[in-house]
């Protein structure tokens, strides 16, 4: 990946033990971002940790203060992060929601489409 980032988000939620991180690419699909990833954490303890961890270290890099949505429930924590949005789910949820279906073909993971 080339940019920075969606380096630091990735490998935050890597560092994190994030499972399944998915990497939707939205450049010219939509004006509210350039990625979209998608992780998810064991536990709501997990979720809300990482989603914590990963405000942190966008600010510690520059990016200001972000506020998480969800944190209460840490069944699906949002993190708006600029030109990267990041949705934290726990497994349940994000099977519910599904939002890789959603963006169909955008879906990236390790610098490929993924297969469907």
């Amino acid at each position: 990946m080339d940019d920075p980032l969606l380096d630091l988000v990735t490998r935050s939620l890597e560092d994190d033990k994030g499972q399944d991180i998915v990497v939707i690419d939205l450049a010219g699909k939509t004006a509210m971002a350039d990625h979209m990833v998608v992780a998810s954490g064991r536990s709501g303890r997990q979720v809300s940790a990482m989603a914590t961890h990963l405000c942190d270290r966008l600010k510690d890099a520059g990016h200001g203060t972000v506020r998480p949505e969800g944190m209460n429930q840490a069944d699906w924590v949002l993190i708006d992060g600029g030109d990267v949005i990041v949705h934290i789910f726990q497994p349940e949820v994000r099977d519910f929601y599904n939002l890789e279906k959603m963006w169909g073909e955008a879906v990236v993971t390790d610098g490929e489409p993924a297969a469907h």
